[in-house]
Parts: C-alpha cells; sequence; structure tokens
C-alpha cells in the first residue's frame, strides 16, 4: 500500500532521506560532500526553503527542512 501524500504547506517540516542502493557510497570524497551542501543551499536559498539539520554519510543524508514558498516535492 503506497503512504499517503505529504502535507507540504508554508511552515511545514521534512525529515528527507537519501540512501545509496544496497548501501552504496553516494560521497566519494570531501570534495562530494563540499559540492553537495554548496548545490543544497543555492537550491534553499532560491527556494526560501529552511533547513534546520543537516546529516551526511558516506551512504546517505539526512535534512530537516521547512517548506518556504516552493513545496519540498518540486525541489
Amino acid at each position: 500500500m503506497p503512504r499517503q501524500s505529504r502535507i507540504d504547506t508554508t511552515g511545514a517540516l521534512h525529515h528527507i532521506i537519501a540512501r545509496g542502493i544496497e548501501r552504496r557510497s553516494i560521497f566519494e570524497d570531501d570534495q562530494d560532500r563540499f559540492d553537495f551542501l554548496k548545490n543544497l543551499g543555492l537550491i534553499l536559498e532560491q527556494t526560501k526553503t529552511a533547513c534546520f539539520a543537516w546529516s551526511m554519510m558516506s551512504n546517505h543524508f539526512h535534512l530537516l527542512l521547512s517548506t518556504g514558498v516552493t513545496p519540498i516535492a518540486t525541489v
């Protein structure tokens, strides 16, 4: 059974997780991590999305975001 649609109103909090398939690495080195954070920062600024916390491991990451003017699903 598929999950219900996420509530995505302005100010809603979302815990976003992305993992590598079969626990494979998604970040190979510090440059990959830097590039990810740089791109994330640009997207957050453009969409007025607030990031309250983030964590990056070699095979996955977590973000705690609050919806801004653009719905999270379109970011």
